[in-house]
């Protein structure tokens, strides 16, 4: 069976949890065959505290937006089936698991931490091993990528997800296109066309075998190689 991959991103009060900053909003989507699909999880949260003036001027999200919204434990339930069992990708992972495990613990301490319930990719560490010594925030990446067509005004947890699907599939485009062709049972319809092509493109190459003149030639020339060298060739030890 493919994994289920959901892409998510968060905003919060302000940068530390540890100084009781809370969640405000949530926004995954879930990606089908290397596509963003239709389905997502979107929720904006009463944090029951203030939210601070510099995380407002980046996210544009104000008290008075959050007056009638729920708390998070009124949509724990919803938020842990929607996640359960997957592959979440997010970028700078321990900023945004720290905010929902948190949560997770305030709203019950019965709730499992995200890490129990599913797997977690972060897109920075990727990216940082792709673009070493290079900028690898998520909006440097979408620039790099040409990902555009969304208003980046303010940041927003559902925007960021859909951006960052965006990237992740670019930034590991190569690694995917390997899978498809390894795993069967993830292809589509017509990525299984396009893998049977190949191999039967493979299956009607013509096998060329080398003569025994050739192969007395070539046993001839690595002989000459390890006199010249006065050390065993390396093609002896295959």
């Amino acid at each position: 069976m493919a994994k289920k991959y959901i892409v998510l991103d968060t905003e919060t009060t302000g940068l530390e949890v540890k100084q009781g900053h809370r969640v405000i909003e949530i926004g995954a989507v879930l990606l089908n065959d290397r596509k963003k699909s239709e389905e997502h999880f979107h929720s904006y949260l009463n944090p029951a505290r203030l939210i601070d003036e510099e995380a407002s001027k980046v996210h544009g999200i104000t008290n008075s937006d959050l007056e009638d919204k729920p708390y998070f434990d009124e949509i724990a339930e919803e938020f842990i089936n929607f996640i359960e069992g997957s592959t979440l990708v997010i970028h700078n992972a321990p900023f945004d698991l720290g905010f929902l495990n948190n949560e997770l613990q305030l709203a019950s301490t019965s709730y499992p931490s995200i890490e129990e319930i599913c797997d977690v990719e972060d897109s920075l560490i990727i990216a940082r091993d792709k673009f070493p010594g290079q900028r690898n925030s998520l909006d440097a990446l979408a620039s790099r990528y040409d990902v555009s067509g969304y208003d980046r005004t303010f940041h927003g947890a559902l925007l960021d997800a859909n951006i960052l699907a965006d990237v992740y599939m670019q930034l590991t485009g190569g690694q995917s296109k390997f899978e498809f062709i390894s795993n069967g049972n993830s292809l589509s319809e017509q990525d299984k066309e396009a893998e049977n092509l190949i191999i039967d493109q493979i299956e009607g190459l013509t096998k060329i075998s080398a003569s025994k003149t050739e192969i007395k030639d070539h046993e001839k020339r690595i002989s000459e190689i390890e006199n010249k060298y006065s050390n065993e060739a390396i093609w002896r030890k295959f």
